[in-house]
């Protein structure tokens, strides 16, 4: 490396880091998958230190533009080989969760991330009314700016968008509930799980509740479709109950997108990540997503109390 050339490549990652926050929440929020998240932020990082080794930056007018167009057409590139994974993928595809430690101090969490059953819907939308959906809806980006990062015109990017949101809307109430209301809820349906009281685990389930269960083929328990209906989702509950008293296995509360939730571990490996999706009123259990499959858990650490 000449010396002509070192603080332009210094500058250069210093700008990267910078905006890799921002890069990650956007990329993770398309594609649901830290993994395939952390393989595009190396692309784009390749792509920037191709385009910014041995040259000055002055040339680029907006970096933070010019790394956003490049993660997310990277992104949108990486969507066809997920959606050939999940043509083979055993049982119900859920995303990978993001999982910050006891501290929540995990820097991929300090970036804008939907919850778990925002991705959930998000899954069906179509690659670029995803990708539209997140810049607009997610991050504010106006359907100019989005209209030249995915080198669309505006008048298309604002049909996708209308596409977009009303597919969203229409799977997704607008009320959240208070962060408040989701913990005392997700102890609620973890004390009676764990507990073995089936009335009060009745009790918090909303009559057409589902369980997703996504083990990825890796776990036999996994159910290979959604449960439906609060009698056969008590009942799977009931059976994940003595599967985990077998194990021993040990509960912490953790906050998994920005939510709190229920993480499980068999001695120091992550066993469960379990995410609880509530009614409009906020008060029943709608949705149970559980992620068991190991190869979605690599980045869940047990931490100690």
């Amino acid at each position: 490396m000449t010396e002509s050339s070192a603080p332009v490549t210094d500058r250069a990652t210093e700008v990267f880091v910078a905006h890799r926050e921002l890069l990650f929440g956007l990329v993770y929020n398309m594609l649901g998958s830290v993994a395939d998240t952390e393989d595009v932020l190396q692309e784009t990082w390749l792509s920037w230190t191709a385009r910014t080794t041995g040259s000055s930056l002055a040339g680029i007018a907006s970096p933070r533009a010019y790394l956003v167009r490049i993660a997310v057409n990277h992104a949108l590139g990486r969507r066809a080989a997920i959606t050939r994974r999940r043509e083979t993928y055993v049982g119900p595809w859920l995303p990978e969760p993001l999982v910050a430690d006891d501290g929540g101090e995990d820097p991929a969490l300090r970036a804008e991330t939907v919850s778990m059953a925002m991705l959930v819907v998000l899954e069906s939308l179509t690659p670029l009314e995803r990708a539209v959906f997140v810049l607009n809806e997610v991050f504010g980006y106006a359907h100019t700016e989005i209209a030249d990062i995915i080198e669309r015109t505006p008048a298309a990017v604002r049909q996708l968008a209308h596409r977009a949101r009303g597919h969203v809307h229409a799977r997704r109430p607008l009320y959240r509930a208070h962060p408040r209301i989701r913990r005392e809820a997700t102890e609620r349906f973890v004390e009676a799980t764990l507990g073995g009281d089936i009335a009060a685990l009745m009790e918090i389930l909303a009559p057409d509740v589902t369980v997703w269960t996504d083990g990825g083929g890796n776990r036999k328990a996994a159910g290979l479709r959604p449960v439906h209906g609060r009698d056969k989702v008590a009942r799977l509950i009931s059976g994940f109950r003595e599967r985990g008293l077998r194990k021993n296995l040990e509960l912490r509360y953790r906050r998994v997108n920005g939510d709190d939730a229920a993480v499980l571990f068999e001695g120091d490996e992550p066993y469960a990540v379990m995410v609880l999706d509530l009614t409009p009123e906020g008060d029943r259990v709608s949705d149970v997503y559980i992620v068991t499959n190991p190869e979605k858990l690599t980045h869940v650490h047990k931490e100690e109390q």
